[in-house]
């Protein structure tokens, strides 16, 4: 495919054990690759469970997507995550043109701003076609903490793009 398709890459899941693996594998073919947390349903043998373990496992692969053999696509709207990705590409300084961050269309537009801001390379994923509802509908019950994850960030962005009143210093940064 990529012979045929050069701009062809793969996602990869932070949640799965096989995924480090997986990227040593493909290294050879120095390929485009979306590192995504994982969002699907699955049984402990093949997944993390725990968010805290999803979380560390996520910011090793970014790491190891960050070295030089990929070009890495870090899929998160999780500051956490994307504070420590920026942290690995300053330290190793990597130029802008190697590696790009990914958000879903409409989620987050701050931190979208903030990243284009900073001069990263950010493209917007959006579902599109006549069956994204039913995509995005089986993505949200799936996992009960996409919902959350939903709500969450529509909340964040709704009470961060509106002006605060004089004086209030709650979000402040």
């Amino acid at each position: 495919m990529q012979r045929e398709f050069p701009g062809t890459g793969l996602a990869v899941q932070a949640y799965l054990h096989r995924t480090a693996d997986d990227l040593e594998r493909l290294a050879v073919l120095k390929p485009k690759l979306r590192l995504v947390k994982g969002a699907y349903r699955e049984p402990p043998s093949v997944a993390v469970q725990k968010k805290s373990q999803v979380d560390e496992n996520y910011a090793k692969l970014a790491a190891t997507l960050l070295d030089g053999r990929f070009f890495p696509a870090i899929a998160t709207h999780d500051l956490a995550m994307l504070d420590h990705a920026r942290a690995v590409i300053r330290e190793r300084k990597i130029p802008t043109d190697k590696y790009e961050f990914q958000m879903i269309y409409g989620i987050r537009r701050d931190l979208q701003a903030q990243i284009r801001g900073q001069g990263h390379a950010l493209r917007i994923y959006v579902p599109f076609g006549t069956e994204w509802c039913p995509y995005f509908m089986r993505r949200l019950s799936e996992r009960p903490a996409n919902c959350a994850f939903v709500i969450r960030n529509l909340l964040a962005e709704s009470f961060r793009s509106h002006p605060q009143p004089a004086g209030d210093r709650r979000d402040a940064r």
